[in-house]
This record gives C-alpha cells, structure tokens and sequence, in this order.
C-alpha cells in the first residue's frame, strides 16, 4: 500500500466509524469465530447435507454470506499470522509450521504489531479462546503477550486431542484431567469473557479447535450420528496416538457440537443486550483435512471445489465467510466479493476508528458489509506461498487462478491457469491459452514476495 493510499484510507477509517456509531457513538463488540480444519462445503448453508449447522445457518439467514473468500494459507500457522497482523504468506513472519519443543511453535517477533494490539489502542478489551500456534509458552508472542486474557491450548500438537492434561490460562498451566472434551471448558471461558465485559467494547477471537484431526466429539452430541451412520461402526480413526471408532460420525458430532456452543454465545449476547452492538463473523482456516478417519469425501466436505487442506487448489483455501450485524449488516445477502483472511485486521481496525498500519495487505470490508458495495476498495490479487510438498504458491487475480508447484525444484516450474466463472473445479489448465495471463501471474510471484530468513523456496537442507 503506497503512502497516498494509505493517508486516504485513514480518513475514510475515521469518517466510517463516525458514519456508523456518531462522534460519541460506541464501538462495536467484534467476535470472530474461526473453525480448524472445516472445508467449504462442511456447513450446512454452503451445502452440507449430511448434518445440519442450523446456528451458522442462522448467522447466514440474518448476516451477509461471502462465496468467494479465502484462508490465510492452507494450513494452521500461517494463517493465524494473517488475521493478526493483516498480510498475505508473501510478507508475513509466519509461513508454515514450525515446531518446537516440548510445546508450541516457533515465536513471531516482540515487537510485532498484531490486531489485538492494535485494538487495545481503541479501548478494546481483548481475549482469545481456543488454539494459538503462533509462540511457545513463556515465548516473545506467547498469547499472552498479545490478549488480556488468553485461554486453551498453545500448541497445535496438543491440540491433536480434545481430551488434554493442561490447557493455559494467560501464563498459568491449567491442569486437566485428560477425561474432559477441550471444547466445552474453553467455550465456557469464552462465555464468562463476554459476560464480565459487557460494559466496554470486546474483541472475542475463537481460534476453536473442531473440527481438526481426531475425531473426538462428546456423548451428546456423537450418539445421534452413531445411529445414522451405523455402517462405520467398525471404522476406526488414528491420529496422534488416539483412537476413535465410527470417526464419520463422530465428525458429525463435532460439526454439530461447535454449532451448538456458537447458539450458546448468540443466547447470550441477546441476554445481555449486546446484539444489535456486536459483529460476528465466522471462517475456516484451511479447507478439510483427511486425517483421524475423516472422509471428506463421503462429507462432500470441499463442495465443488478441487483440493484439500495443503493444497492450493480452491479446495484448500477458499474458506466459508459469514457475518452478522443486527441493524447494520442487511439480513439475507450474498456476497461474491473476493476477499482473505488478512481484510480482517484492517476491517476491524476501521471498525474501532484506529488506524491501519501501512504496510497491510488486506482492505476493509466495512462498505462491502454495511451495504455500500460501489465504495468498496477490491483487491488487485491475492497471493499465497506454501513450502511443504515440493513448495508451491498461487495467486488468484480476477477471475482467473494461477497454481504453480514443485517450487522447490525449480522456479520456473509450469504454472496452471484456470478461469473459475466456467471452471471452479480447477479441472482445465487453460495456461497454454493464455500466455499473457500467465506472464502476469509469474509477475505477481515475483512482485508478492519479500525474502524471509526461515523460509525459502529451493531443495531441502
């Protein structure tokens, strides 16, 4: 984002929040709702028919529905570091998973500008409930460090299950009896958040854990889905050294068991009157993964769309979006806005009247929602790069998708073209059609990276 650009859209951030909530208007509460794992295709009002999501249907019916929005990346990490700091895996700290031990991933810098700190600035207070994966415990960007209050799991691997030893509050290990589902205690934290800060604006972010690889949902929940699918009762799901028989219900279960806390959490904004003063807004961090005996297949869980969690396909990165805002989001609507996970910080930030850092690369999608389309600012392209698999990036400018893989081989491997208005499937490589639109997709590759010191494209070490 150049200077000019960037000085106009902290006007239009001011005058936008003015135009919504008046000079001594209040802020909005801002909740944002983020699944792991869940494909496009894996709630029911994108076209999930196996089970029913009737809350997030809810949020659809009286919200804006996004058809064409897109992940961070294609797997955890890195798209957690591009809701919170608003810049696509060409530019940001976080690319891929990287491990360290005995818990927690590799740490963002200190001093890293994140959403929840910018939204502290505003007056916000600010927790986070679920899954982190962004800096081990005690770390430069523990969780901690970025929220007032953080509560579950730090580290993806400890989050392979649902039934954990400890979970973390702030600094403090919580122990747990390794008998609990992870889902209900953190759901239940989220919960009292909201309560004891319904007098000040909140900014509620729940990186929840469901529906990620074990198949692990309570009783309740997994009992109805066992009867409708007794045909899986001798499936047995592995994954991280747990075991869960009749995994396809079981993912069932979870789907419905997240729907179910997500209507806990709309009760309890209506009884608190905070309803028509709160935005909710709900994604998913990657398209559906395969493991722990889920079948995404028999879920129809990426709907039409080719590819899976790691793959850059449409499949592993467009993302269910759906947001709701009584009063201000007009019920009933349908968006084809292209958009990413890294509009969030921006949006947000013009939400809370607090400017954007310049160097985003995300847009606020504050006119697309309140019904002021023809003054929303688009995106020249998006952009991703992913390392794992013979690295890979792609781009999507227009209508058009540029996929391009075994980077790691070499930078001038073949690059796929698609035109998804005729071919959302991604089954036709249109490239050798079109030689113009691929020299301007190798552009993008070159101009939408920045060098990073951890991650590079080229053979293994």
């Amino acid at each position: 984002m150049n200077l000019q650009v960037w000085l106009i859209s902290q006007v239009l951030t001011f005058s936008m929040a003015t135009l919504l909530f008046g000079a001594e208007g209040e802020k909005p509460n801002l909740v944002y709702l983020l699944l792991d794992d869940a494909g496009y295709g894996d709630l029911s009002c994108y076209g999930q028919q196996k089970f029913a999501t009737p809350n997030m249907d809810r949020l659809a019916a009286e919200g804006l529905r996004f058809t064409q929005h897109y992940s961070g990346s294609t797997v955890c990490a890195p798209t957690r570091c591009c809701l919170m700091t608003g810049v696509h895996t060409g530019h940001s700290y976080v690319r891929g998973n990287r491990e360290v031990r005995p818990e927690g991933q590799s740490p963002m810098p200190s001093d890293i500008v994140t959403l929840p700190r910018l939204l502290k600035q505003a007056g916000y207070t600010t927790g986070a409930f679920g899954k982190w994966g962004l800096g081990a415990p005690g770390s430069p960007s523990d969780p901690a460090h970025h929220f007032d209050v953080f509560f579950g799991y730090n580290c993806q691997r400890e989050a392979h299950t649902y039934y954990p030893k400890h979970l973390w509050k702030n600094f403090e290990k919580v122990p747990m009896d390794g008998q609990t589902h992870s889902a209900d205690v953190i759901m239940s934290e989220a919960l009292e958040f909201v309560r004891a800060n319904q007098e000040k604006p909140f900014f509620l972010f729940l990186p929840v854990t469901i529906p990620h690889a074990a198949m692990h949902a309570t009783e309740e929940y997994l009992a109805p889905f066992r009867k409708k699918f007794p045909q899986f009762e001798k499936k047995v799901g592995r994954y991280a050294n747990t075991e869960t028989k009749n995994p396809i219900a079981a993912f069932a279960g979870m789907m419905t068991q997240v729907d179910a806390h997500l209507g806990q959490l709309m009760q309890l904004l209506d009884e608190l009157n905070l309803d028509d003063r709160t935005l909710v807004m709900l994604s998913s961090d990657n398209g559906p993964h395969k493991e722990g005996g889920h079948d995404p297949k028999f879920f129809n869980s990426n709907g039409p769309l080719r590819g899976h969690k790691r793959d850059l396909y449409e499949g592993g990165v467009r993302a269910p979006l759906i947001a709701r805002w009584p009063g201000k989001i007009q019920e009933g609507k349908e968006s084809a806005m292209i958009s990413a996970h890294w509009d969030m910080l921006p949006t947000f930030c013009e939400l809370a009247g607090v400017a954007v850092p310049q160097l985003v690369d995300g847009v606020s999608l504050v006119p697309e929602l309140t019904g002021q389309s023809d003054k929303q600012p688009q995106h020249e392209y998006l952009y991703w790069e992913f390392y794992e698999q013979g690295g890979k990036r792609a781009a999507r400018f227009g209508d058009w998708k540029a996929v391009q893989l075994n980077v790691n081989k070499s930078r001038n491997a073949p690059i796929e073209l698609y035109f998804l208005p005729e071919d959302i499937g991604e089954t036709n490589n249109v490239a050798d059609d079109h030689p113009e639109v691929v020299a301007r997709a190798i552009k993008i590759f070159a101009d939408a990276h920045t060098p990073s010191e951890f991650w590079s494209f080229g053979p293994r070490k």
